[in-house]
């Protein structure tokens, strides 16, 4: 009897998990079956209605715009000019008429050397040249003299040729003594040390009193800020198409720092240089900036972006909403019957978190942004919103 009891129980189970693992059975299996796993009527059509439910996915729509096609790279801001100024003479300084991070002007005097020996050398040199002006002229004076007594007899022929040797030396030492007070005078005004160029002063590492020597040690160095020079480099395969946009128009270029969250100088491209940087397929630019304000700092990075072109009616669609398999890209597009529709596409620039399309959808169409993965051919959808309303478009492109 136990034996039968045991027997029919694991007989029971046997049946249960069956019945459980194959739903199909369960009808087969009805009579024999307890009263919770007998499938009832209303099962089977719950479960095909769940198979039949739209997936839940989120859209926007593809926009037609105007789309600029920027070029960007990473670079130094660099001044036009940067002057080391040295003295070139030697002697002491006596005053200085600038202050650290001044900014200067051409022709503004900014030290001045003790010019007392120097006068007095202007001095002896102008007093050599008046002694040797007057030895000429007496020399002269002798030939012509000379030059008559000759023609009439009365002198020999070579104390004419002594007096005319004497007239060329004598000529020479005045033109000689001409240069040394050229020269004084010009040392002279190398006393009074003016700026070369319009800039900003850096540091003073001389002060007044100090003995300074010709061409060693700089005074200060002067850096012209405005304009000034960015150097960015670009890949080398945009290199033709920059040269036939230089070679017919100007192109403009934007200027970001790390200081700063958007564009703080516009400036125009002016310089692509004769070789590309082997080691990184680049190729360097220089653009020219006004920098009024002065933001711009030599030595600073910068984000340069170059206008190269612009898209006038371009299909845009959100960028996450492309997908790829093993045909290429494609995008998933919602019909007016919420089904939705696998489209191959091909892809253009990107800008921001939105992507040209060149083909396969056109502007004003739906498209999936999130929940493509629950996708199939034909499936229904149900979208978050309509997908065609402006406010959802405005959200996606973030224009």
């Amino acid at each position: 009897m136990v034996k039968r009891l045991l027997n029919g129980l694991l007989l029971l189970c046997v049946l249960a998990g069956g019945a459980l693992l194959f739903p199909d059975a369960r009808q087969a299996l009805a009579p024999w079956l307890p009263a919770f796993l007998v499938p009832t009527p209303e099962a089977q059509p719950k479960a095909a209605g769940a198979k039949a439910r739209p997936v839940p996915v989120r859209v926007a729509q593809a926009i037609l715009r105007a789309v600029p096609i920027h070029l960007e790279g990473v670079g130094t801001v660099k001044a036009r000019s940067t002057v080391s100024v040295k003295s070139q003479i030697e002697g002491q300084l006596i005053e200085a008429l600038v202050r650290e991070g001044q900014t200067v002007h051409r022709g503004d005097v900014l030290f001045r050397l003790d010019a007392r020996p120097l006068q007095a050398r202007l001095k002896e040199a102008e007093a050599a040249l008046a002694r040797d002006k007057v030895n000429h002229d007496k020399a002269v004076a002798d030939f012509k003299r000379l030059k008559i007594l000759s023609a009439k007899g009365f002198s020999p022929q070579t104390r004419l040729d002594d007096a005319a040797t004497l007239v060329d030396t004598t000529r020479a030492s005045v033109r000689a003594s001409e240069a040394a007070v050229e020269l004084a005078n010009l040392n002279l005004a190398y006393a009074t040390i003016r700026s070369p160029i319009d800039g900003r002063v850096g540091n003073l590492p001389v002060s007044v009193g100090n003995i300074v020597k010709a061409n060693e040690t700089p005074l200060l160095v002067i850096t012209e800020t405005k304009p000034v020079y960015v150097s960015f480099s670009l890949p080398e395969r945009h290199l033709d198409e920059l040269r036939r946009r230089m070679a017919g128009e100007t192109l403009s270029v934007d200027l970001s720092t790390q200081a700063s969250d958007g564009v703080v100088a516009t400036g125009k491209l002016f310089f692509i240089n004769n070789q590309v940087d082997a080691s990184t397929g680049t190729i360097e630019l220089l653009a020219s900036f006004e920098n009024a304000d002065e933001r711009l700092v030599p030595g600073q990075f910068a984000r340069a972006r170059v206008l190269l072109r612009t898209l006038d009616e371009a299909v845009l669609v959100p960028s996450r909403s492309i997908q790829i398999n093993q045909t290429g890209l494609f995008v998933w597009v919602v019909g007016d019957d919420k089904t939705a529709v696998l489209r191959a596409v091909t892809t253009g620039p990107e800008v921001e978190d939105l992507t040209v399309l060149t083909s396969g959808v056109e502007a004003g169409e739906t498209v999936v942004t999130d929940g493509q993965l629950r996708l199939f051919k034909g499936a229904k959808v149900a979208p978050k919103g309509d997908g065609k309303s402006g406010p959802t478009v405005a959200q996606e492109t973030r224009s």
